[in-house]
């Protein structure tokens, strides 16, 4: 799909944030530890009210993906970053509605393009539950490299998954 953009959070996003997770529960709640049935507008207002500032200090890069006419579609991020060894983890989700279109490939080529370009970290980790098939074909088509499955490393509500990484290397 063309026309993907990315761009850093508003707090004025919590409706289109909330509308999107509410319309791709289903999808979401199997691998998002956030996605809950009762999952409110004020959830995402209190999380915007942490990135946008986070965004701001450079503790973590948050990012709406939308169409070129707006359109929000879903998030992704650089997070969990590791100054010391120059290293984050990218994530990302996409609502159901747009989702098989290569929204989520776009976006995840276009948030480590602005990784590498905007930061110094050296590595961009992407992890994901084995059982999370869509999220693999994503890593898989932005070029991520396949590093290895990691034995019980998430908790998903409650349930441990393994998980497979997948890693960009700045050249």
């Amino acid at each position: 799909m063309t026309g993907i953009r990315i761009r850093p959070y508003r707090l004025d996003d919590a409706q289109a944030i909330w509308d999107a997770v509410r319309e791709s529960m289903r999808e979401l709640q199997p691998w998002m530890p956030w996605a809950h049935p009762g999952y409110s507008i004020d959830e995402s207002r209190s999380w915007l009210g942490v990135q946008v500032p986070a965004f701001h200090q450079r503790t973590t890069f948050e990012f709406a993906i939308t169409t070129d006419d707006g359109r929000y579609l879903g998030g992704c991020g650089l997070n969990q970053i590791d100054t010391l060894n120059q290293r984050a983890n990218l994530g990302y989700w996409v609502r159901s509605s747009a989702t098989g279109t290569g929204v989520a490939t776009a976006a995840t080529e276009l948030t480590r393009k602005w990784g590498f370009a905007n930061t110094d970290l050296a590595r961009i980790e992407i992890l994901i539950a084995v059982g999370n098939v869509a999220s693999r074909r994503v890593a898989e088509k932005s070029g991520a490299v396949y590093e290895g499955t990691l034995r019980g490393r998430l908790l998903v509500h409650g349930t441990r998954h393994d998980a497979v990484l997948y890693a960009f290397i700045r050249t």
